[in-house]
């Protein structure tokens, strides 16, 4: 009975977030939802040593784009900077789950999803971040790039579980597209899935699946997304104000966050960090989405 009242519980919640007011600064520009400000704990002191030790971060209010940045936004950026797809990308356009280098894939078509509703992906930490800073010139507000403590409060939703729908892995399906039974099922060598079924075996629509408790659709799952941190294991020098760590030439890695469905479940933890996609690479799993200061009385 405990755990049928989570669930609906769960449900109730997220339909409510589903709800939460949005703003765009332009046509074609992301719909961005308000987070407020607060302190909350980030990182944990029991899992890899890369995310130790949990301790309080205080943000500003801010707001985050409610999806990742899409196809048919992304294509806006491209036909205003004259910016053509680049290639090669790491995907697996024959979906045989073995991921290759193809010169014929790219953000218009990553091979794993295709449509102006998917996920922009194909897209390395450069071409993530000249999107977010054209997005700054085109509306003279500060866009950019979340940082490593904006994507884990704003993935989080206000909860302290292991994902943000919970501490059961197995209740993946519905709130995040990720290696579900079927996906383990065609590709026996992955492990790590989830005991359910979420309905898409690659890159899905964005917004699929419900939102957390902030209104925001697949912070955990679908792709892995770009952050503005530079990576260094463990919080010895991050700031605890919730800007970005960026130590300038010496960054020789950027991390992603949130996990995609060709990862395993335990990267969808809100906690978890990931830094060995290369800053250079672009892979057709890996996207990312836009964060945005907001000035007081706003």
């Amino acid at each position: 009975m405990r755990g049928t009242w989570l669930l609906a519980l769960a449900f109730t919640s997220s339909a409510a977030a589903a709800d939460a007011p949005t703003f765009a600064d332009c046509e074609g520009c992301p719909d961005m939802v308000v987070l407020p400000g607060g302190t909350f704990r980030m990182g944990t002191d029991t899992g890899p040593v890369n995310e130790h030790p949990a301790h309080d971060v205080t943000l500003a209010r801010f707001a985050v784009a409610r999806t990742e940045v899409t196809q048919a936004q992304y294509a806006l950026f491209a036909r205003e900077t004259g910016r053509v797809p680049m290639a090669p990308c790491l995907t697996d356009s024959d979906h045989d789950g073995n991921f290759g280098y193809e010169t014929d894939k790219n953000w218009a078509d990553p091979g794993l999803g295709k449509g102006d509703n998917y996920p922009a992906t194909c897209v390395n930490y450069a071409d993530a971040k000249d999107y977010a800073d054209w997005l700054a010139r085109k509306t003279g507000k500060p866009y950019h790039l979340l940082s490593e403590a904006q994507y884990e409060y704003a993935l989080r939703g206000g909860t302290t579980t292991e994902y943000f729908w919970g501490d059961d892995k197995d209740q993946m399906c519905g709130f995040a597209n990720g290696p579900d039974t079927h996906v383990m099922s065609l590709f026996p060598r992955w492990h790590g899935g989830a005991e359910c079924l979420d309905g898409h075996d690659f890159l899905a629509p964005v917004a699929s699946a419900r939102p957390n408790g902030y209104g925001l659709y697949d912070m955990a799952g679908n792709a892995w997304e770009w952050t503005a941190d530079c990576y260094v294991t463990g919080y010895g020098v991050q700031p605890n104000d919730g800007s970005a760590y960026d130590n300038g030439a010496q960054c020789a890695w950027r991390t992603t966050r949130g996990g995609s469905s060709g990862y395993a479940i335990t990267d969808f933890r809100s906690a978890a960090r990931n830094w060995v996609i290369a800053p250079y690479l672009r892979g057709g799993d890996v996207g990312f989405r836009v964060a945005l200061g907001m000035p007081a009385g706003t």
